[in-house]
């Protein structure tokens, strides 16, 4: 499998995965929205940095990573790198809170219809990039 295969399956996953973050927004399950929506994210810019010839780290906010390879993408990609930076950072800091919360942060009670719904349109800004790897979808 080369490269550019395991980033086209990153993508044509984040595509899917988008499917069931609607899903999650349907049925109201706020803290998984923004959970699945870091995931998705997670996996489009892992995907971005693939494409080029960057082997991601194995952490979960490749945001500064992306940032510092920027010069490699072409222009209408790398003028959406500082916002895809911005979002990944965002969402990685709610990660861990929205799936497994703490004793004074229940999940259910810390997120809403707004976060979820910001969660999602982040996540929908990063799979916009997608079309321009593989084509509409």
């Amino acid at each position: 499998m080369t490269a550019d295969e395991l980033a086209r399956g990153y993508f044509v996953r984040s595509r899917k995965r988008l499917q069931a973050l609607r899903t999650l927004m349907a049925v109201e399950a706020w803290p998984d929205v923004v959970r699945e929506a870091q995931e998705l994210v997670e996996l489009v810019l892992k995907g971005m940095l693939r494409w080029v010839g960057v082997d991601p780290p194995k952490w979960h906010d490749v945001g500064s990573i992306l940032v510092a390879e920027q010069e490699k993408f072409p222009p209408p990609i790398r003028e959406r790198i500082p916002e895809l930076a911005e979002i990944s950072l965002r969402l990685r800091r709610e990660r861990e809170i929205a799936f497994y919360g703490d004793r004074d942060l229940i999940p259910d009670r810390v997120y809403g219809r707004s976060e979820a719904a910001r969660a999602l349109a982040d996540a929908e800004r990063a799979v916009q990039v997608v079309e321009f790897f593989i084509g509409p979808g």
